[in-house]
């Protein structure tokens, strides 16, 4: 596909967490589809960035290096986009993985509950279907439905593993401030994606995104394939009232991801490269 303008994804995973291609396919997917960039943001690793970053040179795309965090608030956690990191080896590779290590802990703890319950599965089964040790609740999902244990991947998660249901186990994660700070270790700039989950009134929003900025945030992802377009514009004025960062992406994990289309936003928009300025802006002024 050919586009008259410049078109961005600013939140696209591959198998480094719970997406479907490869970081280098990923990239390849993205030049194919007429892209200019493109950011991997996989959930609480780094571990795809090079080798999207050697496929997106030899294809002539940009790639912007990203992370996904889950940060922890009172009424549960949310997500966080690390967007156009700088840096993402050594100790910053650690700090922003720290969620690793519990993500471990969480999954271990299911994979025992499960056993206990007299369901046959193992944590080296999980790793063997992720490919590595970033294991999360769609391969659990995956697993069961390859078992037997469920008829659909709906179903595990309303049955068994979604959130409140009996092998759920809630992953130790970091504070906003945590978050961010660790974001901007690396160069990056800190973003609440797909804000819509946080399910908060507008007044309760607004205070809250008050409180994060204060706490070093930069921005929102306005702009995601699963929100209506008007309440995106509404999200797109508050973040400009409040002095953040609009941008958007896609949350695309692979062909099958339905209304989420590589480089799309609600109603199936193309995503202008103008988002991907204003980050740029933004990191550029912090070195």
């Amino acid at each position: 596909m050919r586009y008259t303008v410049r078109v961005v994804d600013l939140h696209a995973h591959s198998t480094a967490s719970d997406g479907v291609l490869s970081p280098a396919e990923l990239v390849a997917l993205a030049h194919a589809e007429g892209l200019s960039a493109i950011a991997l943001t996989d959930h609480d690793t780094v571990a795809g960035i090079d080798e999207a970053l050697r496929a997106a040179k030899s294809l002539g795309i940009t790639l912007v290096p990203g992370i996904e965090l889950e940060v922890d608030w009172t009424p549960g956690v949310f997500h966080l986009l690390g967007l156009d990191l700088q840096r993402w080896t050594g100790p910053v590779r650690a700090r922003l993985e720290h969620s690793l290590t519990a993500r471990k802990r969480r999954n271990l703890a299911m994979v025992k509950m499960m056993q206990q319950a007299g369901i046959a599965i193992t944590y080296h089964e999980l790793t063997e279907l992720s490919g590595h040790d970033t294991v999360g609740r769609p391969h659990f999902a995956q697993l069961l439905l390859q078992k037997g244990v469920t008829s659909s991947l709906q179903e595990a998660y309303d049955r068994l593993i979604g959130d409140g249901r009996p092998f759920y186990e809630r992953k130790e994660s970091p504070s906003v401030g945590a978050a961010c700070a660790a974001i901007h270790a690396a160069g990056g700039v800190a973003v609440i994606a797909h804000p819509q989950t946080l399910r908060l009134e507008w007044v309760d929003l607004e205070r809250q995104l008050r409180r994060w900025k204060s706490e070093g945030l930069d921005g929102i992802e306005a702009y995601h394939a699963r929100i209506d377009l008007e309440e995106a514009h509404r999200l797109a004025a508050l973040a400009d009232e409040l002095g953040l960062i609009v941008t958007a992406g896609s949350d695309f994990h692979g062909p099958a991801s339905g209304d989420r289309r590589l480089g799309h936003g609600p109603g199936d928009a193309a995503i202008d490269d103008a988002v991907y300025d204003r980050i740029r802006e933004r990191t550029r002024a912090r070195r």
